[in-house]
């Protein structure tokens, strides 16, 4: 098939059908892509012959796309919420996997040039797969899930400053002059870009922000007019890609870019990494099956140790710590876009690429198990954790205070229960895991702790027992149950409220041991009815009803 319509229409069949099994192996579908790539090239049916120039294309355009959503996404402010751990357990993993990984790729016979390039590849993890199967479990808000999605951002941003010394590399040996002159050109730049996004871009999106397809329009046009211009000025395409992507980042219109861009990414994504999956051959296969294996075992057993060991020193506790090093046990896309931009600028060794998607493959598939049972797997190695005694270390000092209730989760319902438990003068406490919160119910004397109710030695080292009724205003349905089965084993006559958005989740609850359920659309449902049949349309009525509510969310943020 000559045809490239006909080509692109067979991959995406081949892909499609690979990624139906690969989904029901619970796994992500950068698996599917690789495997279809690899069964696409010389390897197996050579469907990508011919066109090369044409596929390496939509690679870079996928690698533009992917850089500018994560560049969209880099949330500064979370990041300097949580700051100090996210820096010192980013740098350090990177430093660990990348100077470890150079001393086994050289043991292994590489040249120190693809050593490097090839270690610093593997240092990054996939904050798109991490973030999905966070999001999957719903634990992006939990102690560990921040500080992963921390770790992560301090990751993409030295990723950003080695693609920035790789675009350098192009410019010779005259390292010091090349990069002292970029460094002007880039204050310049930046300068230039700073002003524009925070003077005209606003004025500009708020004047096409209601055409959907002008501002998807624009946005493209944005994100590759400011890679190119970039590109003129001596940085790298992909470079150019980022800074579009962090210069819109703080528009209120991020979301809707982002929905907007992620489908063409998408498309050209899958090309990027069936192209690299092509590089495959049954020729390399004998010399990198090795090579593959022992820094697969590397990066599956080295990373979470090390950042296990980082989190310890900084007194998380043994689960926290635990939990955020499984997240790490995997290369990331970031890594194939390394090697992507280096083999433009140093000739590497033929195996680096073939090796990498090897890695890709085994680390991805195996670390997608891990994350999903990474709670299941905690609970099964207690036994061995607790072999070193009891853990001292708490993210937050809490008072073992015995509470009359425990209000879990703050945030919408939980302030409205607290307000009325505070105007009843009862005893009560607040656990939440947003450390803002925390600071706010400090600052109005409300007790709090701060923990995660998913952890059952966080749990156990609550003062539950003498408790009468916990109200839980959270919306996962795992963690309820796991706080209902550790209240009942400790107290069955603790009155336990709940909450829940379904019926069939409900109907969970109840059989966990819940007195009730409170479900917000049945409860508003109740009001409107009651309202209803007082039979007052009138608009005085609608008036003081619209006056008592806006009263009831002023005092809701206020609070």
């Amino acid at each position: 098939m000559d045809n490239i319509f006909f080509q692109i229409s067979a991959l995406l069949a081949l892909t499609l059908t690979i990624a139906f099994f690969v989904r029901l192996l619970k796994q992500p579908l950068i698996i599917a892509y690789i495997i279809a790539g690899i069964i696409a090239g010389p390897m197996f049916f050579n469907l990508l012959h011919g066109d090369k120039h044409m596929y390496e294309a939509f690679a870079q355009f996928g690698v533009v796309l992917l850089l500018f959503i994560i560049g969209l996404h880099l949330n500064f402010k979370h990041l300097k919420s949580i700051g100090y751990a996210s820096f010192i357990t980013g740098t350090g993993q990177v430093l660990f996997t990348s100077i470890t990984g150079i001393i086994i790729l050289v043991a292994l016979d590489f040249s120190l040039i693809s050593a490097i390039y090839l270690a610093v590849a593997i240092t990054f993890s996939s904050t798109i797969i991490i973030m999905k199967l966070l999001s999957d479990k719903k634990e992006t808000e939990t102690v560990y899930g921040k500080h992963t999605i921390g770790l992560m951002l301090v990751q993409d941003v030295i990723a950003v400053v080695i693609m920035v010394f790789i675009g350098i590399m192009k410019d010779g040996d005259d390292l010091a002059g090349s990069f002292l002159l970029l460094a002007v050109k880039g204050i310049a730049s930046l300068v230039i870009i700073i002003l524009f996004s925070k003077y005209l871009l606003p004025k500009l999106l708020n004047r096409i922000s209601n055409s959907s397809e002008l501002l998807f329009l624009f946005t493209i046009t944005w994100c590759f007019g400011l890679s190119s211009f970039l590109y003129l000025l001596g940085f790298s395409i992909e470079i150019g890609a980022i800074i579009a992507g962090i210069s819109l980042s703080s528009s209120p219109y991020q979301l809707e870019i982002a929905s907007r861009i992620k489908p063409l990414r998408d498309f050209f994504l899958v090309l990027f990494f069936i192209v690299l999956g092509s590089q495959m051959s049954m020729s390399s296969f004998g010399s990198i099956w090795l090579p593959s294996l022992v820094i697969s075992l590397f990066i599956l057993i080295g990373n979470p140790l090390i950042l296990y060991i980082l989190f310890r020193m900084l007194k998380f506790t043994r689960r926290n710590s635990f939990l955020a090093g499984l997240t790490a046990a995997q290369v990331s896309e970031f890594g194939f876009v390394v090697l992507f931009i280096s083999n433009q600028v140093v000739s590497l060794d033929e195996k680096v690429v073939p090796i990498f998607t090897m890695v890709a493959i085994v680390t991805i598939f195996i670390s997608s198990y891990l994350i999903l049972y990474s709670d299941k797997i905690y609970n099964f190695l207690l036994p061995i954790f607790n072999f070193f005694g009891t853990d001292k270390h708490r993210q937050a000092e809490f008072a073992p205070a015995i509470y009359d209730t425990w209000v879990v989760g703050y945030h919408r319902i939980g302030i409205k229960v607290c307000h009325a438990l505070g105007k009843t003068k009862s005893n009560f406490s607040v656990i939440d895991y947003d450390p803002k919160t925390i600071h706010q119910l400090d600052e109005h004397n409300i007790p709090s702790v701060f923990g995660d109710i998913s952890d059952v030695e966080f749990l156990e080292s609550l003062p539950i027992a003498g408790a009468k009724m916990i109200v839980m205003t959270i919306p996962s349905l795992d963690d309820q149950i796991n706080l209902i089965n550790h209240v009942r084993k400790i107290n069955s006559k603790l009155i336990i409220l709940a909450n829940a958005y379904h019926y069939e989740q409900s109907e969970v609850l109840y059989s966990a041991g819940a007195n009730y359920v409170m479900m917000p659309h049945l409860l508003g449902a109740d009001w409107i009815s009651a309202m209803l049949m007082k039979r007052r349309f009138t608009k005085k009525y609608f008036k003081t009803l619209r006056e008592e509510q806006l009263s009831n969310v002023d005092q809701h943020f206020s609070s």
